[in-house]
């Protein structure tokens, strides 16, 4: 095979474009949006969110590459049909790739603000650190909770940047801008937990989840109050913005949507209702974002 259908069939395995693209586009042209209303400005010009949208998308296959290096034992070990371990593509060319994407990266901070690059640079800092598991990788594998924290804090690390595309050209940060990068937090520990939440047939040796760990239905639960504390956030983000109604009617119907399929799984933690909570956690911060980042667009239409 080519070496550009071994890559294609790499990116449908372990960083599927299409869905990855438009679950981006979603939180960096929301993200956007969100600061300017934060901050009670007109929403930018679009060579501001084309910018946002290709470092964020940079941004998230970056972070698949530093997986792929941290992961490379387990993977070979626990895993060996993944893409790098069976020969497909090698973890050199996959680095590569990642180390190729960083000048593209910088391009488009500096064509907005060349200020935004500290943002950039201090969420590189952040990934490195993860990469090398914060230098303390037995601690933290012994300590499953302080993991994801550590891990997730790139979450809002990343938002501040993209939302730095915004507020950094324009005059500062807006006040409320903690509360945006708290539920950036909340939605990354809403992905992570639901996509580890598995059947227990499906468990494997070497693969920790959190449906091993606290059991199907505590963790199922765990994942639910994520939810709940993100519903809250999202609300409190909504006054900020000065569209309460909409962004709040917006996050109840999904946060209810997505616990159904959450109590689901707890009822019966079956391979087809592991499919339909990590399904459910991209739906979630899908429906989170696009609240947060346009539901002050739709309540100016009726106000």
């Amino acid at each position: 095979m080519r070496l550009a259908g071994r890559l294609n069939l790499y990116q449908r395995e372990r960083f599927p474009l299409a869905r990855t693209s438009a679950l981006v586009l979603v939180f960096s042209a929301a993200s956007v949006s969100a600061s300017a209303h934060l901050a009670g400005r007109a929403p930018p010009d679009w060579p501001t969110y084309a910018a946002a949208f290709l470092v964020t998308l940079l941004f998230f296959f970056q972070l698949r590459v530093l997986d792929e290096i941290k992961d490379e034992e387990d993977d070979r070990r626990y895993r060996p049909e993944r893409p790098i371990p069976r020969g497909l593509v090698t973890l050199r060319l996959i680095v590569g790739l990642g180390i190729a994407s960083a000048p593209i990266a910088a391009i488009a901070c500096a064509a907005i603000d060349p200020r935004i690059l500290i943002l950039l640079l201090l969420v590189w800092g952040w990934m490195l650190l993860m990469a090398f598991e914060f230098f303390a990788p037995a601690w933290l594998k012994a300590r499953p909770f302080a993991y994801m924290i550590s891990h997730m804090l790139i979450m809002p690390a990343i938002d501040l940047l993209v939302t730095g595309f915004e507020w950094m050209p324009r005059g500062g940060a807006p006040a409320a801008l903690g509360l945006f990068l708290l539920l950036s937090f909340a939605n990354g520990c809403v992905l992570e937990i639901g996509r580890k939440l598995w059947a227990p047939e499906n468990e494997r040796l070497g693969v920790e989840t959190y449906s091993a760990l606290l059991g199907p239905r505590r963790a199922g639960l765990l994942w639910m109050v994520c939810i709940g504390a993100a519903l809250l956030l999202l609300a409190t983000v909504g006054a900020a913005t000065g569209a309460p109604v909409v962004t709040a009617a917006i996050g109840i119907v999904a946060a209810f949507l997505v616990c159904r399929a959450g109590q689901a799984y707890r009822n019966d933690p079956s391979p087809a209702r592991q499919k339909s909570v990590d399904t459910a956690a991209g739906l979630w911060v899908f429906a989170c974002y696009a609240a947060a980042g346009f539901s002050p667009f739709l309540e100016g239409l009726w106000a």
